[in-house]
Parts: C-alpha cells; sequence; structure tokens
C-alpha cells in the first residue's frame, strides 16, 4: 500500500523521505519553512562570502566553481554569479553517460556567453561496464554517474586550488530525504554525498574487468583534503524553484534550448534534466521501484512553491507517470550492451512486489495517487 503525501503527491516509497502525524512529507514541511526564511538576511549572509572572496582574489585563480550540467539550474546559477555578482566562476561538468545534442548545444551557448569550462570525459568502456552493473544490480544506471558528478568539481577545486564550490539545491531538504548535519541544508556533507547520493565507496567498484586506477574519476577525495574548500548550496541563501530557474535562463538565453517534442519523456515539463540521452530510463526505474515517476518529481516541486494545484498534479502524474522510455532505448541498450528481452528481465526484478501486482502478464500498481 502506498501513502501519498497530503499537501503535494509525493508517496511515502520515496527513498528516506518522512511524513509527519498530519500525513505531509518534509519536502512540504521544508517548503513551508522557506517561506518563513528571512531571505534578505540570508542574502546578506552570502554577500559577506562574496567580499570575502573578492578580498582574497588572486588575479590568476577562478573566484569559484560551479559544478555544472549545462541545464537550466546550474546555468543560472553561473549566469548570476559572473553577472550579477561579478566572478569568474570555472565551470565543471563531468560527462552525460550518453550525450545528446540539446545537452551539447546548451553548453556550448555559455561558452559563447564568456565562461570558462571543464568537462571531465571518462573512459567509456569503464562507464559503460559500471552502468550496465548498477542497472542490473540496482536497477539505477547512473549511480556511478553520481559518484563522478560528486567527486569532479571537488578534484578540480583542489588541483586548481580554489577553495570555493557552489552546488545548486540541498535534495535532502528540497525533495524529502534524511538531513544529517545541522549545517547540511547551507554546507556540502561529505557523510550525505556517500550516504545519499552513491551509497557506496567506489574503490569498492573493482573486480576482474575495472582496476582501482579505472575509478579514478569516481573517487572522492579524503575528508582531510576537503577542509581546504568552502562547498555551499546557492538554495540555502536564495529560494529554490526548477520553475524560476527555467524562467530566469529563458530571459537571459533565449536560444536556450528545451525538449523539441514540447515535453519530456514521462513528464509534462520540457526544460529539465535533458543532457542525457540515459535519463529517460532512469526516471522510468524510479517508477518501477518506487511506484512514482518524473511527472510526480516535477508536480511536487511546482506544488510546494505554489506553482501549481494538487489536482492538476494528479491529473498530470496519472497521465504521464508511466510512460514507457522508447525514444532513446535503442541506443541505451547499445551502450548498455544488454538484448531486449534480458532488459525486460531486470526491469520486472526491480519491480517492489509490495506496491505491483502482475495479472495476467500486466503489471499493475496496488493503489494511485
Amino acid at each position: 500500500m502506498i501513502n501519498f503525501c497530503n499537501t503535494c503527491i509525493m508517496p511515502d516509497t520515496r527513498p528516506r523521505i518522512i511524513f509527519n502525524s498530519n500525513g505531509i512529507c518534509n519536502a512540504c514541511e521544508n517548503a513551508i519553512l522557506k517561506k518563513k526564511t528571512n531571505w534578505k538576511k540570508r542574502k546578506i549572509e552570502f554577500l559577506q562570502i562574496i567580499k570575502k572572496i573578492k578580498s582574497k582574489k588572486n588575479k590568476n585563480q577562478y573566484d569559484c566553481i560551479v559544478p555544472w550540467s549545462g541545464g537550466k539550474d546550474s546555468t543560472s546559477i553561473a549566469l548570476k554569479m559572473k553577472f550579477e555578482f561579478d566572478l569568474n566562476p570555472l565551470l565543471v561538468t563531468f560527462s552525460p553517460l550518453i550525450k545528446n545534442e540539446i545537452g551539447m548545444y546548451n553548453r556550448a551557448l555559455m561558452n559563447k556567453k564568456g565562461f570558462d569550462t571543464i568537462m571531465i570525459d571518462v573512459n567509456e568502456s569503464i562507464a559503460s561496464k559500471l552502468s550496465k552493473r548498477f542497472f542490473v544490480e540496482r536497477g539505477n544506471p547512473k549511480i556511478a554517474w553520481d559518484a563522478g558528478v560528486n567527486s569532479a568539481p571537488v578534484r578540480i577545486a583542489l588541483n586548481y586550488k580554489i577553495p570555493y564550490i557552489f552546488y545548486a539545491e540541498h535534495g535532502e531538504s528540497e525533495y524529502g530525504g534524511l538531513v544529517l548535519g545541522k549545517e547540511s541544508t547551507k554546507k556540502r556533507d561529505f557523510r550525505e554525498v556517500i550516504e545519499h547520493q552513491i551509497g557506496d565507496y567506489p574503490e569498492n567498484w573493482t573486480g576482474d574487468e575495472i582496476k582501482l586506477n579505472d575509478l579514478l574519476p569516481y573517487i572522492y577525495p579524503k575528508e582531510d583534503e576537503l577542509k581546504k574548500l568552502n562547498v555551499y548550496y546557492f538554495s540555502y541563501f536564495f529560494r529554490w524553484s526548477m520553475l524560476e530557474n527555467w524562467h530566469y535562463v529563458q530571459k537571459k538565453l533565449p536560444d536556450f534550448k528545451t525538449d523539441k517534442d514540447g515535453r519530456t519523456e514521462g513528464t509534462f515539463t520540457n526544460f529539465d534534466s535533458l543532457d542525457d540521452k540515459i535519463d529517460n530510463l532512469y526516471y522510468y526505474m524510479q517508477y518501477i521501484k518506487f511506484g512514482f515517476g518524473r511527472a510526480t518529481r516535477d508536480a511536487c516541486r511546482m506544488i510546494q512553491n505554489n506553482q501549481m494545484t494538487r489536482k492538476e498534479a494528479i491529473k498530470l502524474a496519472r497521465k504521464h507517470d508511466h510512460e514507457f522510455p522508447k525514444r532513446h532505448l535503442k541506443t541505451v541498450l547499445e551502450y548498455l550492451n544488454i538484448k531486449d528481452l534480458d532488459f525486460e528481465e531486470i526491469v520486472n526484478k526491480h519491480r517492489n512486489t509490495e506496491i505491483w501486482r502482475q495479472k495476467n502478464n500486466y503489471w499493475k500498481l496496488v493503489n494511485q495517487i
């Protein structure tokens, strides 16, 4: 049986989410706190950090690093850092597993806009083997990528001696999860990264085909090295909204591309998570494992920012959540070196039998929103 938040439509099957006695999830509780937050005071705190960065500015050094996918959220931060706060950020990207034209085009726009960028292109043979392994074992083809996207900006910061990094949002508080420390919403917590975003130490991934040296791009620096860095979440200082981030980028970069079909598979939006062809499968597996899909994810974020009603969200989730990711499936299966029949078997292996029932070779959720 799936229970749904009484404010948004997120189910209690989401990993680490917590519901209070009134049936409201902690992401919605956080949204209430955001309404009460003194954002002017938070901005002053942010400006003090910016002032400190500028006071120690080395003309031969970048001011900070922005971990950057090329998508609307990290792009909005990069634009604000450069043009509103007069910093010279270095944008660091850990390569998508399967690049697409939209992502490449939007990243090129930022180069033309005046940004220096670093793209970490890892060994594709190793990346695809890891992706296949974790798709088979955990139903998530992006676990190793999650490790790389967390490790890369930190390693670059240490190598270039750039002591400040500004990540986007703190996902555990914004979307419902487990906040481990008092300052976790402000400063990046190494323990949260390992326990929540990766779930393992990449050093454990060695095997017959993968050696420790192959895993260097995925291994997080040691804790004593991390003490040299000041790593913040932008969402602590400024109220976070994916829709508002998109509107900001749309205004500043009118040529920024969105999904050419008007919306992305599995959801009603056309502007989020567009840079990797494997993402559609990733979000579909979220539906298989936890009973909610990409439309629920997007709708909940809008409900929490008063941009959509719960009634509208329910309609959109029921219409799109279950959509099968067929658009890039052939390319994805070739990348994973998986045959069609094996793919179906792997997918069904990861269905949570507490929320799925099979009848006449057809799978159906026990209950929907």
